[in-house]
């Protein structure tokens, strides 16, 4: 299993956490408005707003199948009254709710997942929301750019030393065209979602498949699924803004897959890649 990944990004001076937690991203809310007047009670006046339990409502519906819907019902009646109080410890623990957790530790801290918090940030401040989303687009810029180095190649392909000799060969690793039924299914997160789109099936039917291996599909990827995953994560970001729904963007980042992949598969450059890993791809 995966270990949580941390890093920082500095916004207008302020040191923010972004951990990533089961191929999902995670934002400090706590390190958000540190620098704000107020500091962490923002974060319960803003998740007390009827239009805020609304949203992170509708967040986990779409997300999280384990949330508690009657329990959410009863404080979405509840918000908007002068009485009504909600913490991010409440909402968890009624809601089951996954979109928000709290690191434990004299120094803890309240996450949200990015979604979350970029919808946290407008509320704070437009301007800060923008440069919060500006660097942390270039977190994700740096850590896809790992994706074709030598890290990758020894990592993971090493441990398939995976070669291509024909094209009937290159014809199966082209993704296939997702159904009707798998679009319309509500992905409980946005790897899965990139999963069906590039590989045809969720990281759960991918393990009860291959019961005997260790890690997760992604580490058994070949270079070209790697490339092209790296590109529908930024563009399935996009797609988001623009506000499409699941169903949509999962058929139009497969046919975004399927198109570079047959290219890929041609390339020479890729080709060569290839080469060098059959040659010496062990560590």
């Amino acid at each position: 299993m995966s270990k949580d990944k941390k890093a920082t990004i500095d916004v207008r001076g302020s040191s923010i956490t972004v951990l990533s937690k089961q191929e999902e991203d995670y934002i400090s809310l706590t390190d958000m408005v540190r620098n704000f007047e107020g500091g962490s009670a923002l974060i319960e006046q803003w998740l007390k707003n009827k239009d805020t339990v609304l949203f992170l409502g509708v967040w986990e519906r779409l997300h999280n199948p384990d949330f508690n819907s009657p329990e959410f019902e009863g404080i979405k009646n509840e918000a908007g009254r002068n009485s009504f109080f909600l913490s991010a410890k409440k909402w968890i623990e009624k809601t089951n709710a996954k979109g928000l957790f709290a690191s434990a530790g004299r120094y803890g801290s309240t996450f949200a997942h990015k979604d979350i918090a970029f919808e946290f940030g407008s509320w704070l401040s437009p301007e800060f929301k923008l440069y919060l989303l500006k660097e942390f687009q270039r977190l994700k810029d740096d850590e896809y750019r790992g994706l074709s180095l030598s890290w990758n190649l020894n990592r993971t392909l090493s441990k398939l030393n995976y070669r291509i000799h024909t094209d009937a060969i290159k014809e199966h690793i082209i993704p296939a065209v997702v159904s009707k039924a798998q679009a319309a299914i509500v992905y409980a997160t946005e790897a899965d979602m990139l999963n069906v789109a590039l590989f045809g099936q969720t990281a759960k039917e991918w393990r009860d498949a291959n019961p005997e291996l260790e890690g997760n599909m992604r580490e058994y990827a070949m270079i070209e699924q790697l490339l092209v995953l790296a590109n529908i994560e930024g563009m399935n970001a996009e797609f988001i803004h623009m506000g499409l729904l699941q169903s949509e963007l999962i058929k139009r980042l497969n046919e975004i897959a399927i198109r570079q992949m047959k290219v890929l598969t041609k390339n020479i450059t890729v080709k060569k890649l290839h080469q060098q890993t059959d040659r010496g791809g062990g560590e």
